[in-house]
């Protein structure tokens, strides 16, 4: 059975570019995914790095779900502890009120930056993610405050307008009984954990259970993908990952690299382990290879679902590495 097929967009910043370019580019994205049949376009949420211009996924979303008329548009994610709940509750269920039965709310407990970032956010601790959603949850009726809690009376509005479909985002498992046992969608972030996806969609199906929004399980797997019509291709324009991924790996947020930038560059020894470790967490090849791979890889997973995310340089690229992805699922 062929998985469906989902966008998630970090509105990647190219060198020679600007963050203002990128974040307009989302609507091309969108409404082509829209038209090759992806299911959903989630926006990610980072802070303070150059090379992605996705800080502020509630807007985004309002954004492209205006420019496109059918594809469910969403957070992959929001971090929790980055916001105060009840804003949360209002943004997305005035999203919902515009855009009804379109609109997916995902929650991650990360903090989407560095520490300054988190610092000047005024982040709280991600082990308090549990009590933040329960409070988010409050506001819109799908849990109780204590009798003594200060925010019973608060409303979330507008009223009388349900909050989202609610998914937890996990990259090393610890989420998803928790997403399991509240009845909620669980996406996990293979594009960029070593983990295996595995274990976790184990635990969240064997703690499932049944609710309004989520009668059965739903588990999505991130699958970081880049399809070219050759392999030959496909490698070159992979190479700008490369670099960007060891750049990660340092701790450095630069736009991202050409792929004549990437095959310049002068890696060491040391650097070429890292960016072959760093590869395998990537899908790269001509449409069938990258179907096949993906196909292994839900599978062996048991995901529902394949979200993928192609940061590369070129926007024509870009939009074409969708293109053919999608052309081979329905070949």
């Amino acid at each position: 059975m062929k998985p469906a097929l989902s966008v998630l967009d970090l509105a990647p910043v190219p060198a020679g570019g600007s963050a203002a370019e990128a974040l307009r580019r989302t609507a091309e994205l969108a409404r082509l995914a829209e038209r090759l049949g992806y299911v959903r376009y989630w926006f990610a949420e980072h802070h303070s790095m150059p090379s992605v211009a996705s800080s502020a996924p509630e807007i985004l979303i309002g954004h492209v779900a205006a420019a496109t008329q059918k594809i469910r548009v969403g957070s992959g994610g929001i971090m929790l502890p980055n916001h105060p709940p009840l804003r949360v509750a209002e943004n997305f269920r005035t999203l919902e009120a515009l855009f009804p039965d379109r609109i997916d709310l995902g929650l991650g407990r990360a903090p989407g930056s560095d520490y300054a970032a988190s610092r000047a956010l005024r982040a709280v601790d991600g082990v308090r993610f549990p009590a933040l959603l329960s409070e988010l949850l409050a506001y819109c009726g799908q849990a109780e405050f204590g009798t003594d809690h200060p925010s019973r009376q608060v409303l979330a509005m507008p009223q009388q307008v349900p909050l989202p479909p609610v998914w937890i985002l996990g990259s090393s498992g610890a989420s998803a009984q928790m997403a399991g046992m509240a009845g909620m969608g669980y996406a996990f972030a293979s594009h960029f954990s070593p983990a295996p996806a595995a274990p976790a969609f184990s635990r969240y199906r064997e703690s499932f259970e049944p609710s309004a929004q989520f009668p059965r399980p739903h588990a999505i797997l991130g699958v970081a993908a880049v399809c070219a019509p050759t392999p030959e291709e496909a490698d070159r324009l992979a190479t700008t990952m490369d670099l960007a991924w060891l750049r990660i790996h340092r701790g450095e947020f630069l736009p991202l690299p050409s792929p004549e930038e990437a095959q310049a560059y002068p890696y060491t020894p040391d650097e070429r382990i890292v960016v072959r470790e760093l590869r395998q967490r990537t899908v790269v090849g001509d449409p069938a290879a990258v179907r096949a791979r993906i196909e292994e890889m839900a599978r062996d997973a048991g995901a529902d679902e394949v979200m993928v995310v192609s940061n590369l340089h070129g926007h024509a690229e870009r939009l074409r590495s969708y293109e053919l992805v999608a052309g081979a699922f329905a070949a």
